[in-house]
């Protein structure tokens, strides 16, 4: 069960992602930015659904150089999660169709995840 300030922050994060992918739908010439920051506000909103973001973060910065964890689901989950973010963060030339499928899976993707841990329909 998460108290009420990490769900808040779940949820600001999850509604502001959504956000940033609208306005990359808008905004061509912002969308590679935007779709960035909305995959990052996804992340931030799954990372505040399962804990505290600052110990996720130290976390996955430590397992990012070690062999992939076999048997923990979830960190493998956080680790892909993270290793997106990076690649699409350091894309230089962009596809905007790709990035922008890439990007509605993955705050769907994000959305699912809070809205269980959440126990509310967004």
């Amino acid at each position: 069960m998460m108290d009420a300030y990490r769900r808040g922050w779940a949820l600001r994060y999850l509604r502001e992602a959504k956000a940033e992918l609208e306005a990359a739908r808008k905004i061509p010439y912002m969308a590679p930015s935007l779709m960035v920051e909305a995959i990052r506000k996804a992340r931030n909103a799954i990372y505040y659904s399962i804990g505290e973001p600052a110990f996720i973060e130290i976390l996955i910065r430590e397992e990012l150089g070690k062999p992939k964890p076999q048997n923990d689901a979830i960190l493998r989950f956080l680790i892909e999660i993270e290793e997106t973010v990076q690649q699409l963060g350091q894309i230089e030339e962009v596809n905007s169709d790709a990035m922008m499928k890439q990007a509605d899976t993955f705050v769907q993707v994000a959305s699912e995840f809070v809205e269980t841990l959440t126990e509310e329909k967004f």
